[in-house]
Protein backbone atom coordinates (compact mmCIF):
# COMPACT_ATOMS: atom_id res chain seq x y z
CA UNK A 1 0.00 0.00 0.00
CA UNK A 2 2.70 2.43 1.29
CA UNK A 3 4.81 1.69 -2.01
CA UNK A 4 1.70 2.51 -4.47
CA UNK A 5 1.24 5.76 -2.28
CA UNK A 6 4.83 6.58 -2.80
CA UNK A 7 4.85 5.45 -6.72
CA UNK A 8 2.03 7.60 -7.09
CA UNK A 9 3.83 10.45 -5.54
CA UNK A 10 6.62 10.04 -7.84
CA UNK A 11 5.10 9.66 -10.75
CA UNK A 12 2.92 13.21 -9.94
CA UNK A 13 6.42 14.95 -9.22
CA UNK A 14 7.46 13.42 -12.53
CA UNK A 15 4.88 14.94 -14.17
CA UNK A 16 4.71 18.20 -12.91
CA UNK A 17 8.66 19.02 -13.43
CA UNK A 18 8.92 17.47 -16.95
CA UNK A 19 5.63 19.43 -18.49
CA UNK A 20 7.02 22.87 -16.96
CA UNK A 21 10.50 21.70 -18.61
CA UNK A 22 8.42 20.96 -22.10
CA UNK A 23 6.24 24.47 -21.73
CA UNK A 24 9.99 26.19 -21.45
CA UNK A 25 11.77 24.18 -24.50
CA UNK A 26 8.85 23.83 -26.62
CA UNK A 27 6.75 26.88 -25.98
CA UNK A 28 4.58 26.75 -29.27
CA UNK A 29 3.45 23.54 -27.98
CA UNK A 30 2.70 24.54 -24.53
CA UNK A 31 0.90 27.77 -26.15
CA UNK A 32 -1.81 25.47 -27.78
CA UNK A 33 -3.33 24.53 -24.54
CA UNK A 34 -3.04 28.51 -22.97
CA UNK A 35 -7.20 28.79 -22.57
CA UNK A 36 -6.74 25.25 -20.53
CA UNK A 37 -5.44 26.14 -16.78
CA UNK A 38 -8.21 28.05 -15.40
CA UNK A 39 -10.62 25.08 -16.64
CA UNK A 40 -8.49 22.18 -15.52
CA UNK A 41 -8.11 23.66 -12.29
CA UNK A 42 -11.59 23.38 -11.71
CA UNK A 43 -12.20 19.96 -12.71
CA UNK A 44 -9.15 19.05 -10.33
CA UNK A 45 -11.37 20.70 -7.66
CA UNK A 46 -13.94 18.73 -8.27
CA UNK A 47 -12.41 15.40 -8.22
CA UNK A 48 -10.53 16.19 -5.00
CA UNK A 49 -13.79 17.90 -3.35
CA UNK A 50 -15.69 14.71 -4.44
CA UNK A 51 -13.75 12.40 -1.80
CA UNK A 52 -14.96 14.74 1.26
CA UNK A 53 -17.86 14.17 3.15
CA UNK A 54 -18.95 17.50 4.74
CA UNK A 55 -21.50 15.96 7.31
CA UNK A 56 -17.40 14.96 8.61
CA UNK A 57 -16.55 17.62 8.72
CA UNK A 58 -19.13 19.43 11.02
CA UNK A 59 -18.92 16.14 13.30
CA UNK A 60 -15.04 17.14 13.35
CA UNK A 61 -15.43 21.25 13.70
CA UNK A 62 -17.40 20.39 17.39
CA UNK A 63 -14.78 19.19 18.92
CA UNK A 64 -12.44 22.07 18.01
CA UNK A 65 -13.84 25.19 17.29
CA UNK A 66 -11.75 27.31 19.47
CA UNK A 67 -8.40 25.86 18.11
CA UNK A 68 -9.77 25.82 14.80
CA UNK A 69 -10.35 29.42 14.62
CA UNK A 70 -7.39 30.82 15.82
CA UNK A 71 -5.51 28.41 13.60
CA UNK A 72 -6.81 29.86 10.74
CA UNK A 73 -6.22 33.09 11.54
CA UNK A 74 -3.02 32.14 12.31
CA UNK A 75 -2.62 30.77 8.48
CA UNK A 76 -4.52 33.02 6.60
CA UNK A 77 -4.16 36.16 7.73
CA UNK A 78 -0.91 36.70 10.26
CA UNK A 79 1.70 34.39 9.20
CA UNK A 80 1.51 34.98 5.42
CA UNK A 81 2.30 38.77 6.45
CA UNK A 82 5.12 37.62 8.70
CA UNK A 83 6.40 35.32 6.05
CA UNK A 84 6.24 38.19 3.15
CA UNK A 85 8.35 40.41 5.30
CA UNK A 86 10.77 37.81 6.06
CA UNK A 87 11.63 37.33 2.62
CA UNK A 88 11.42 40.60 1.63
CA UNK A 89 14.19 41.38 4.05
CA UNK A 90 16.30 38.38 2.56
CA UNK A 91 14.74 37.66 -0.78
CA UNK A 92 13.07 40.33 -1.71
CA UNK A 93 12.55 38.84 -5.19
CA UNK A 94 10.65 35.56 -4.07
CA UNK A 95 8.70 37.83 -1.21
CA UNK A 96 5.40 37.87 -2.91
CA UNK A 97 5.49 33.75 -4.04
CA UNK A 98 5.84 33.64 -0.29
CA UNK A 99 3.05 35.25 0.82
CA UNK A 100 0.85 33.33 -1.86
CA UNK A 101 1.87 29.93 -0.77
CA UNK A 102 1.59 30.57 2.33
CA UNK A 103 -2.01 32.68 2.64
CA UNK A 104 -3.89 30.07 0.25
CA UNK A 105 -5.72 27.52 1.35
CA UNK A 106 -4.66 24.08 3.01
CA UNK A 107 -4.61 21.72 0.01
CA UNK A 108 -7.99 19.49 -0.94
CA UNK A 109 -4.97 15.81 -0.56
CA UNK A 110 -4.04 16.86 3.09
CA UNK A 111 -6.14 14.44 5.04
CA UNK A 112 -4.26 11.80 3.25
CA UNK A 113 -1.27 12.76 3.87
CA UNK A 114 -2.40 13.45 7.61
CA UNK A 115 -3.21 9.58 7.65
CA UNK A 116 0.22 8.82 6.19
CA UNK A 117 1.92 10.03 8.81
CA UNK A 118 -0.36 9.59 11.54
CA UNK A 119 -2.06 13.20 12.16
CA UNK A 120 -5.55 14.19 13.43
CA UNK A 121 -6.87 14.04 9.84
CA UNK A 122 -10.58 14.77 10.77
CA UNK A 123 -9.16 18.09 11.63
CA UNK A 124 -7.16 18.16 8.78
CA UNK A 125 -10.48 17.74 7.18
CA UNK A 126 -12.28 20.88 8.85
CA UNK A 127 -9.16 23.05 8.08
CA UNK A 128 -9.54 21.93 4.14
CA UNK A 129 -12.78 22.90 4.03
CA UNK A 130 -12.74 26.06 5.92
CA UNK A 131 -9.15 27.68 4.65
CA UNK A 132 -11.09 26.75 0.80
CA UNK A 133 -14.20 29.05 1.82
CA UNK A 134 -12.13 31.93 2.90
CA UNK A 135 -9.35 31.98 1.13
CA UNK A 136 -10.95 33.75 -2.19
CA UNK A 137 -11.75 36.45 0.08
CA UNK A 138 -8.84 36.73 2.40
CA UNK A 139 -6.11 36.04 -0.19
CA UNK A 140 -7.01 39.28 -2.57
CA UNK A 141 -7.17 41.28 0.65
CA UNK A 142 -3.54 39.85 1.90
CA UNK A 143 -2.31 40.94 -1.58
CA UNK A 144 -4.00 44.46 -2.25
CA UNK A 145 -3.03 45.23 2.04
CA UNK A 146 0.57 43.77 1.65
CA UNK A 147 1.75 44.64 -1.88
CA UNK A 148 -0.73 47.61 -2.70
CA UNK A 149 2.09 49.94 -3.88
CA UNK A 150 3.83 47.53 -5.94
CA UNK A 151 0.53 45.02 -7.36
CA UNK A 152 -1.99 47.63 -9.22
CA UNK A 153 -4.95 44.63 -9.73
CA UNK A 154 -8.36 44.91 -8.65
CA UNK A 155 -9.20 43.18 -5.60
CA UNK A 156 -12.60 42.02 -7.62
CA UNK A 157 -11.25 40.94 -10.41
CA UNK A 158 -8.93 38.38 -7.81
CA UNK A 159 -11.66 37.88 -5.68
CA UNK A 160 -13.37 36.56 -8.70
CA UNK A 161 -11.22 34.42 -10.34
CA UNK A 162 -10.72 32.40 -7.11
CA UNK A 163 -14.58 31.88 -5.96
CA UNK A 164 -15.29 30.72 -9.08
CA UNK A 165 -12.57 27.91 -9.35
CA UNK A 166 -12.95 27.03 -5.58
CA UNK A 167 -17.13 27.38 -5.05
CA UNK A 168 -18.28 26.07 -8.30
CA UNK A 169 -17.38 22.49 -8.07
CA UNK A 170 -18.09 22.42 -4.54
CA UNK A 171 -21.67 22.92 -5.96
CA UNK A 172 -21.49 20.63 -8.56
CA UNK A 173 -19.96 17.92 -5.90
CA UNK A 174 -23.17 18.69 -3.77
CA UNK A 175 -25.62 18.23 -6.51
CA UNK A 176 -23.85 15.33 -7.70
CA UNK A 177 -23.64 13.54 -4.28
CA UNK A 178 -27.32 14.03 -3.75
CA UNK A 179 -29.20 13.66 -7.30
CA UNK A 180 -26.36 11.19 -8.69
CA UNK A 181 -24.73 9.48 -6.03
CA UNK A 182 -23.62 6.17 -8.03
CA UNK A 183 -21.87 8.22 -10.30
CA UNK A 184 -19.71 8.84 -7.15
CA UNK A 185 -17.58 5.73 -6.70
CA UNK A 186 -16.54 5.77 -10.70
CA UNK A 187 -15.37 9.12 -11.04
CA UNK A 188 -13.00 8.70 -7.93
CA UNK A 189 -11.83 5.15 -9.50
CA UNK A 190 -10.46 7.93 -12.27
CA UNK A 191 -9.35 10.93 -10.35
CA UNK A 192 -5.57 9.28 -9.98
CA UNK A 193 -4.64 9.60 -14.16
CA UNK A 194 -7.13 12.73 -14.69
CA UNK A 195 -5.49 14.56 -12.00
CA UNK A 196 -2.53 13.62 -13.78
CA UNK A 197 -3.24 14.87 -16.98
CA UNK A 198 -5.04 17.97 -15.93
CA UNK A 199 -1.44 18.96 -13.79
CA UNK A 200 0.47 18.30 -16.91
CA UNK A 201 -2.35 20.44 -19.28
CA UNK A 202 -2.29 22.94 -16.51
CA UNK A 203 1.59 23.23 -16.68
CA UNK A 204 1.58 23.45 -20.53
CA UNK A 205 -0.82 26.26 -20.68
CA UNK A 206 1.07 28.49 -17.97
CA UNK A 207 4.73 28.09 -18.41
CA UNK A 208 5.23 28.67 -22.64
CA UNK A 209 4.76 32.62 -22.03
CA UNK A 210 7.72 32.30 -19.94
CA UNK A 211 10.28 30.13 -21.73
CA UNK A 212 12.22 33.11 -22.71
CA UNK A 213 12.10 34.89 -19.77
CA UNK A 214 13.41 30.94 -18.11
CA UNK A 215 15.77 30.09 -20.69
CA UNK A 216 17.83 33.69 -19.98
CA UNK A 217 17.26 33.06 -16.59
CA UNK A 218 18.24 29.81 -15.55
CA UNK A 219 19.20 30.48 -12.00
CA UNK A 220 15.77 31.02 -11.27
CA UNK A 221 14.75 28.05 -11.33
CA UNK A 222 17.26 26.32 -8.62
CA UNK A 223 16.26 29.71 -6.36
CA UNK A 224 12.88 28.33 -6.74
CA UNK A 225 13.50 25.23 -5.57
CA UNK A 226 15.47 26.24 -2.35
CA UNK A 227 12.85 29.06 -1.35
CA UNK A 228 9.87 26.28 -1.29
CA UNK A 229 12.27 23.84 0.67
CA UNK A 230 12.81 26.89 3.01
CA UNK A 231 9.00 27.56 3.44
CA UNK A 232 8.17 23.93 3.74
CA UNK A 233 10.96 23.45 6.85
CA UNK A 234 9.22 26.86 7.86
CA UNK A 235 5.14 25.60 7.72
CA UNK A 236 6.39 22.66 9.28
CA UNK A 237 7.99 23.77 12.45
CA UNK A 238 5.01 26.32 13.20
CA UNK A 239 2.54 24.14 12.68
CA UNK A 240 4.24 21.43 15.38
CA UNK A 241 5.00 24.70 17.71
CA UNK A 242 1.12 26.32 17.10
CA UNK A 243 -0.06 22.61 19.23
CA UNK A 244 3.14 21.66 21.11
CA UNK A 245 0.66 21.00 24.53
CA UNK A 246 -1.17 19.01 22.16
CA UNK A 247 -1.33 15.62 21.37
CA UNK A 248 1.54 14.11 18.22
CA UNK A 249 -1.57 13.72 16.15
CA UNK A 250 -2.43 17.54 16.21
CA UNK A 251 1.16 18.22 16.31
CA UNK A 252 1.47 16.30 12.91
CA UNK A 253 -2.32 17.96 11.86
CA UNK A 254 -0.86 21.27 12.19
CA UNK A 255 2.45 20.54 10.03
CA UNK A 256 0.29 19.26 7.55
CA UNK A 257 -2.27 21.72 7.15
CA UNK A 258 0.43 24.09 7.04
CA UNK A 259 2.68 22.44 4.93
CA UNK A 260 0.72 20.26 2.24
CA UNK A 261 -1.27 23.92 0.18
CA UNK A 262 -3.16 24.51 -2.62
CA UNK A 263 0.14 24.94 -4.50
CA UNK A 264 -1.70 24.06 -8.21
CA UNK A 265 -4.24 27.47 -7.26
CA UNK A 266 -1.46 29.55 -6.98
CA UNK A 267 0.15 28.20 -10.39
CA UNK A 268 -2.89 29.24 -12.05
CA UNK A 269 -3.80 32.40 -9.93
CA UNK A 270 -0.54 33.95 -10.26
CA UNK A 271 -0.47 33.17 -14.00
CA UNK A 272 -3.22 35.28 -14.68
CA UNK A 273 -2.12 38.55 -12.21
CA UNK A 274 1.63 38.03 -11.57
CA UNK A 275 4.70 35.87 -12.87
CA UNK A 276 7.07 34.48 -14.15
CA UNK A 277 8.38 33.76 -10.91
CA UNK A 278 5.35 33.57 -8.57
CA UNK A 279 4.35 30.49 -10.83
CA UNK A 280 7.44 28.95 -10.74
CA UNK A 281 7.74 28.60 -7.46
CA UNK A 282 4.31 27.62 -6.77
CA UNK A 283 4.88 24.46 -9.43
CA UNK A 284 8.24 23.96 -7.30
CA UNK A 285 6.52 23.23 -4.48
CA UNK A 286 4.83 20.21 -5.33
CA UNK A 287 8.72 18.66 -4.26
CA UNK A 288 8.14 19.29 -0.60
CA UNK A 289 4.85 18.55 -0.76
CA UNK A 290 5.06 15.20 -0.81
CA UNK A 291 8.86 14.87 0.54
CA UNK A 292 7.85 16.47 4.14
CA UNK A 293 6.27 13.27 4.77
CA UNK A 294 9.61 11.59 5.71
CA UNK A 295 10.76 14.02 8.06
CA UNK A 296 7.12 13.91 9.74
CA UNK A 297 6.76 10.26 9.54
CA UNK A 298 10.29 10.07 11.27
CA UNK A 299 8.66 13.11 13.77
CA UNK A 300 5.95 10.55 14.94
CA UNK A 301 8.08 8.07 15.04
CA UNK A 302 10.83 9.73 17.69
CA UNK A 303 8.14 11.46 19.62
CA UNK A 304 6.09 8.02 19.77
CA UNK A 305 9.67 6.06 21.63
CA UNK A 306 10.37 8.33 23.93
CA UNK A 307 6.80 8.70 25.10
Amino acid sequence: MQASILLKDILLVFVVISSVAAAIMFPDFGSRFKVLPFYCLMINFFLSYLSIDLASVWKALRGHSAQILVFTVMKLAILPVIIYFVFYFFAPDYALSALLLTGVSTGVVAPMISNMVRGNSALVLVVVVITSALAPFTLPALIKMVVAKEVAISFLSMLRMLATVIFIPIIIVEIIRYLLPRFVTPILKIQFPVSLLLFALINLGVFYRYAPFFKKEPYVIIMATVVVFVLAAIYCAVGILFFRKGSVENQLAGAVMLGNINNVLVIVFSSEFFGPVEPLVAAMYMIPFFVIVIPLRYYHHRKTKTA
